[in-house]
C-alpha cells in the first residue's frame, strides 16, 4: 500500500505573517539550469533554491493537486512530478525532505521552489533565496508510516544534530535522531516521539512550539529505532 507522507507546521509559525519572497507569477520560458536526469536515485544537483507562498496557497499544482505551502513540497523544472528528493541549505547545512507536486521555478538560475514550510525549516525564508544541494531520493516510492514524530530539526552534519538534541532532552527527554542514508549523505532527523497516532503527536507540537522552537509534524518509520 502507499502511503503519501505529509507535514503539518505547528503553532508560532502559521501567525507569522506570510511575505512571499517569490513574485506570484511565473514567466512562461524554459529555466537555464541543466536538467537534474530522470530522477535516478542519488542523482545530485546544486544551485539557487527559492520559496513561494500566499500567490499560490489554494491553486492547482502541476500534478492536479491543490497547493498547500504548509506541507513539504516543492516545485522542480524536470524531476517527474512524485519524486522525493533532499534539500539541503549549503549555508546553514539543514536539509529537508520534500516532494515534487509542480513546475518551477523559471526565474534565473533558481533549480527549484520550496513551499513555504519547507523554506522556513532550513532557512531559506527570511533571505528568500539560498544555494542548494538537491539529491534525489526516489520516485513515487511506496513508504509504510508506522508511527508520528514532531521534528525540531534535520541536517547533513551529525554533530549539529547531537547539539540540538543535547540542547532539549532534559525538557523532552523522548528526544531522538532518526537518521536516513541516502546515496550519497547519512542525514540526521532531530525528532521527539515517536507517537501512535497524529493526535498525539499535535498535542506536542503545540506544547514545544510554545516554548519558541520550530515543528513539524512528519510519519515516521522504522529509523526512529536508532536513539
Amino acid at each position: 500500500m502507499v502511503v503519501t507522507r505529509r507535514w503539518w507546521l505547528i503553532g508560532a509559525i502559521l501567525a507569522l505573517t506570510l511575505g512571499g519572497c517569490s513574485a506570484p507569477w511565473r514567466p512562461a520560458v524554459p529555466s537555464a539550469v541543466p536538467p537534474l536526469g530522470p530522477g535516478t536515485r542519488g542523482a545530485i544537483q546544486t544551485g539557487i533554491a527559492s520559496w513561494y507562498g500566499p500567490g499560490f496557497h489554494g491553486k492547482r499544482t502541476a500534478n492536479g493537486e491543490i497547493y498547500n505551502q504548509y506541507e513539504l513540497t516543492a516545485a522542480h523544472p524536470t524531476l517527474p512530478l512524485g519524486t522525493r528528493v533532499m534539500v539541503t541549505n549549503q549555508r546553514t547545512r539543514q536539509s529537508i525532505e520534500v516532494r515534487v507536486n509542480d513546475r518551477g521555478p523559471f526565474v534565473g538560475d533558481r533549480v527549484i521552489d520550496l513551499s513555504y514550510a519547507a523554506a522556513r525549516s532550513i532557512g531559506i525564508y527570511e533571505p528568500g533565496t539560498a544555494p542548494v544541494r538537491i539529491e534525489v531520493l526516489s520516485g513515487a516510492a511506496p513508504v509504510l508510516a508506522v508511527a508520528y514524530a514532531v521534528q525540531l530539526g534535520s541536517y547533513a552534519d551529525a554533530e549539529k544534530a547531537s547539539l540540538l538534541k543535547a540542547q532539549v532532552i532534559k525538557r523532552y527527554p523522548d528526544v531522538y535522531i532518526s537518521p536516513m542514508a541516502t546515496g550519497l549523505l547519512r542525514y540526521y532527523q532531530v525528532r521527539v516521539g515517536p507517537f501512535p497516532r497524529p493526535e498525539q503527536a499535535a498535542t506536542r507540537a503545540q506544547e514545544i512550539a510554545r516554548s519558541g522552537l520550530r515543528v513539524i509534524i512528519v510519519e515516521e518509520d522504522d529509523r526512529w529505532a536508532e536513539r
